[in-house]
């Protein structure tokens, strides 16, 4: 099978536009999804009331319905215009991922260490600030990253509700030219492209962070 590069060539513009809407989308979405989910998940550490169970079934909902199902009630049933709608379906998503992250490094802080920073003299504020956040992130971090390259790949539904993403923009190159073998390597290289940097970003860090606790 032969491929017609020079028309490939031609489309990087096209992909070069397209993936700036791309990672403005997945940053605002995991941005956002960063926020809810430490918000949920300090909710259900602190156990604070009347808001467990709603927050316990917002992570059940975002977590087991597709993308593309909270992308179609966000845009056809809601009206949701289409960036808004991309940015609001991803952080949806997201936030419950980020919760269970989360939640997970909180409570691999154990509760001796709280009790021993609130006999020392420090705040309810000052033990989660200095004591268990900071071991709480160190904890997360794998998860975390692992979120943010699966909400970065989720992005490649979000052209369903026309936005002019590199899905999209392979779409179009297919339905004008015909040429679908070299728009979907063109799609490939692209979110190879995307994905790499943000995958070594990941690796570098979990790497710092073991090295930090471990020494090794």
């Amino acid at each position: 099978m032969e491929l017609d590069y020079p028309n490939m060539i031609a489309s990087i513009p096209l992909f070069a536009r397209a993936a700036w809407t791309t990672l403005w989308i997945a940053a605002s979405g995991i941005l956002l999804a960063g926020a809810v989910g430490l918000a949920g998940a300090f909710c259900l550490y602190l156990e604070l009331p009347y808001l467990a169970r709603p927050i316990k079934a917002y992570i059940e909902i975002s977590r087991n319905t597709p993308l593309l199902v909270q992308l179609f009630l966000l845009h056809f049933g809601l009206k949701v215009d289409a960036l808004p709608c991309a940015v609001m379906a991803l952080a949806f998503l997201g936030g419950g991922y980020m919760a269970e992250a989360f939640r997970a490094g909180l409570e691999a802080v154990e509760r001796s260490q709280v009790e021993s920073a609130l006999s020392l003299g420090l705040s309810h504020y000052e033990t989660v600030r200095h004591v268990v956040l900071p071991q709480a992130l160190i904890s997360a971090v794998p998860a975390i990253g692992a979120n943010v390259i699966f909400l970065l790949k989720e992005t490649s539904v979000v052209s369903v509700v026309a936005v002019t993403d590199i899905v999209a923009v392979a779409k179009d190159l297919i339905s004008l030219y015909y040429e679908t073998a070299e728009a979907l390597v063109m799609l490939v290289i692209a979110y190879l492209i995307l994905l790499t940097p943000v995958c070594l970003a990941v690796w570098r860090l979990e790497r710092k962070v073991k090295y930090a606790v471990f020494g090794r």
